[in-house]
């Protein structure tokens, strides 16, 4: 047998490895690999650092191109035509300080998160960071552990791997003294210890753990579609650009530093410059938001994964059920005397030093009998269904026992599976106890099993659950409940919370993958459901085309999770299950799913308005510069008229659009959503705005003609950006209606003020001209309102 190595890809299955005692490494032995550097100095999971915050936010295509535009303005014109400088700066600036502000909540988050591995030393168990593990340390391992740096098992008690994650393997791999751990893996049951031979970034998943851990940006519809629009608008800026420069530099022979600044005037709009900015902004506030709600978003995209999701598949234990359970019943079968059942049932108890949350209720309720020694155990696998346990009793006979699944002991006809079915329908859960007559390594030892009592089991409800399921029923989200339980008893849960439907046994679903998802599609509570089948029904929901979100905090959810679009994990689950998830909830609050889905649907609708006021600017200031060449002309604007323009119709009111709240369903297609709006938008734009510099063109002449042309000019652009700003804050609420016209208001405070206008180079000439281009913006805005109806019934989203 072989398994993955990091550098040579297999390894023996029973490496040397130097001895090391049971008591753990001493702390002279820790201080001194320390010092040797010998250290798993692997980065935890967390966000870029502040260098990288920085850099991403400062050393951008546009940041280069409206930086070098910058500089020449400096030097060849007035500081009113370098204010876009000064604007990118802030814009920046602000970038930065918000990723930064989303950098401390996630690592404050993480920290309170982090998953700290129990280590042997001078013979004492601790808890302590990964990072501080050494080459040698003994680690003891557990159900829902994840295997931090590769190593050598030392110690196994029914010891189960799941590797699945690293070699495709789905069987869990048994492990015993001597055979290979791989970190990236993770313990399914049993338990055991282990001796790290490999740490750091040696190890066999420490590669891809620090890159896949990363808080980052990638996987985004929404990121993905907003570079697509920066390609295009390159490739379109590009050319354009250098044929302005042509244009108004050698054919028109104008003053140079006039030529120059009118050059960078057409220029600098092309770039939709804060379009990134506020995304970024929007994730990191959105993460902000969620960090205050305890809720850590391991992966930017999440946020926005989980506002698109049509389906939520549902782990009952630990999402709708609280971890804890009471038992609240023991029915005898067969003649058992009830005291000696108590007695095994105790005894069972002690026998698993890692009992899950059923166990646990069964230690609470009985005894353990102490006369009992344990021999052999088989710790509980979601797999099996089953855990046991071989005992010498104090008269010194030897028996061997078994707690799980009834469905799972019993066979179809034994009469206590009617009973376990009434007991099912109330809600309750119930585990057979039942006595083997194989031993417990025999892979059949269920076979032929006597049962000898029946344990019932009382969940807890969560009080939030119902509320949440009735929140995602109203956004047209499915529910689906996939739990290991039995499927009446998983469906008298659901009921309570008002989840109807006839429980499945995922046993029966068909095999193959398309009827698998009608199945899925029609039915809405699934019990037996093994780790396994979880993955696949995750899968045969993504081949139909839904968006499927998974929640758990169990080990059995690991490979759901992973294959999911967004997983969610509770704070108190597996390791393994927050390892992999996209999203941890640290209170283990299923309320919070809402909160979540709100900041996705608030990111992504808001993104798609702001978007469409900026690339409406891209689309009016490339075919305005095609105009001007074909025209030989003048370029009408100097960079401050459309600085004030881009701050007043655009910056200003999108910085609160982006960061207001937003309710609507998340929907695809981006960019074709973005523009079907802003190619018309902008085409309107640039029509009248040259059409009303031709006519000032012909109106005004003499000594200060271009100014007076240039005000008519940037009057008539102004009124058509803010019509396109009056549809893109549709509908209306008292702030926005108070936004727009603050925004009118700015602008007529510049026309009015003395100081403002000399500043801003604006002065509107006689009044014939001034009206004629507000006729104009009139007219364009009933072409925009026309325009924007039919591109929605053209191209719908």
């Amino acid at each position: 047998m072989t398994h993955l190595d990091a550098d040579t890809g297999l390894v023996p299955a029973h490496p040397a490895v130097s001895p090391t005692p049971t008591t753990g490494l001493t702390a002279a032995e820790v201080a001194e690999r320390v010092a040797r550097g010998q250290v798993n100095d692997v980065p935890a999971r967390s966000s870029r650092s502040t260098v990288d915050i920085v850099r991403a936010n400062v050393f951008t295509r546009f940041n280069a191109i409206i930086g070098v535009l910058w500089l020449v303005m400096l030097v060849v014109a007035p500081i009113q035509d370098s204010l876009f400088g000064f604007v990118i700066l802030a814009n920046t600036g602000i970038g930065i300080l918000q990723e930064w502000r989303a950098k401390k909540t996630l690592d404050s988050l993480a920290l309170i998160g982090e998953v700290r591995p129990t280590v042997r030393r001078d013979g004492a168990a601790a808890e302590i960071g990964t990072s501080e593990i050494v080459l040698d340390d003994l680690l003891e391992i557990g159900p829902g552990d994840k295997i931090a740096v590769d190593g050598v098992c030392v110690e196994a008690d029914g010891l189960e791997i799941d590797e699945s994650l690293l070699t495709g393997e789905a069987d869990p791999v048994v492990k015993r003294p001597g055979d290979p751990v791989l970190s990236g893996s993770f313990v399914v049951a049993g338990g055991g210890a282990f001796q790290a031979t490999k740490v750091g970034r040696e190890a066999y998943a420490a590669q891809l753990a620090e890159e896949a851990s990363r808080f980052t940006l990638v996987h985004s519809e929404l990121r993905s579609g907003i570079s697509t629009i920066l390609k295009y608008v390159t490739w379109m800026m590009v050319p354009t650009a250098i044929g302005l420069v042509v244009s108004q530099l050698v054919v028109e022979g104008d003053d140079l530093k006039d030529s120059v600044a009118r050059t960078v005037g057409g220029i600098v709009p092309m770039v939709p410059e804060g379009l990134v900015l506020l995304t970024s902004v929007a994730f990191a506030i959105g993460v902000i938001r969620l960090g205050r709600q305890r809720c850590l978003v391991q992966e930017l995209p999440a946020i926005e994964g989980l506002a698109r999701v049509d389906t939520v598949c549902l782990d009952k234990t630990g999402t709708l059920t609280e971890g804890g359970m009471d038992v609240t019943g023991l029915r005898v079968l067969d003649g058992h005397d009830e005291t000696y059942v108590r007695r095994v049932l105790g005894a069972l108890g002690e026998s698993d030093p890692r009992p899950n949350a059923s166990l646990r209720a069964v230690i609470d309720a009985y005894p353990d009998a102490e006369d009992w020694r344990c021999t052999e155990s088989l710790p509980f696998s979601s797999a099996r269904g089953y855990s046991g346990a071989a005992f010498g009793e104090g008269d010194g006979e030897t028996s061997t026992w078994l707690l799980g699944a009834p469905d799972v002991l019993l066979d179809e006809d034994d009469p206590a599976l009617a009973e376990t079915e009434l007991l099912n329908r109330q809600g309750l859960r119930v585990l057979l106890l039942a006595r083997a007559v194989r031993d417990l390594d025999d892979p059949e030892v269920a076979r032929d099993a006597a049962p000898a009592a029946l344990v019932v089991l009382e969940q807890r409800l969560r009080p939030d659950a119902a509320d949440t399921l009735r929140y995602f029923a109203e956004q047209g989200v499915a529910a689906k409940v996939v739990s290991g339980d039995n499927a009446v008893s998983v469906g008298a849960v659901a009921a309570k919370l008002g989840l109807g439907g006839d429980p499945v046994d995922a046993r029966r679903l068909p095999a193959d993958r398309e009827g698998m998802a009608r199945a899925l599609e029609r039915g809405t509570v699934f019990g037996r459901v093994t780790p396994q089948r979880k993955r696949d029904m995750v899968g045969a929901l993504q081949a139909r085309g839904h968006t499927v979100a998974m929640t758990g905090d169990g080990v059995n959810d690991v490979l759901a999770l992973k294959d999911a679009d967004i997983g969610v994990a509770m704070g108190s689950g597996a390791e393994a299950t927050r390892a992999v998830a996209q999203i941890v909830l640290l209170d283990n609050s299923f309320a919070t799913l809402p909160s979540v889905v709100a900041e996705g649907r608030r990111v992504i609708g808001n993104i798609t308005r702001v978007a469409t006021l900026f690339l409406v600017k891209t689309v009016y200031s490339v075919l305005l510069a095609l105009l001007v060449v074909c025209w030989q002309v003048e370029y009408p604007f100097l960079p401050r008229h459309l600085t004030l323009l881009s701050t007043l119709t655009i910056g200003v009111p999108a910085f609160f659009l982006a960061l207001a709240p937003n309710r609507e369903r998340a929907r695809p297609h981006f960019v074709r959503r973005v523009m079907r709006y802003a190619v018309p938008g902008g085409a309107v734009a640039a029509a009248a705005t040259f059409a009303t510099y031709l006519l000032a063109r012909h109106h005004y002449v003499g000594p200060g003609a271009l100014d007076a042309e240039t005000s008519a000019a940037t009057l008539t652009l102004f009124l058509v950006s803010m019509w396109v700003l009056v549809i893109v804050a549709r509908p209306y609420t008292w702030w926005r209606a108070a936004l727009v016209a603050a925004m009118g208001a700015g602008f007529l405070l510049v026309l009015v003020v003395p100081w403002l206008q000399e500043f801003f180079a604006l002065r509107l000439v006689g009044t014939v001209m001034p009206w004629l281009a507000v006729g104009v913006a009139a007219v364009a805005a009933a072409a925009l309102e026309f325009l924007w109806k039919w591109a929605g019934r053209r191209f719908p989203a």
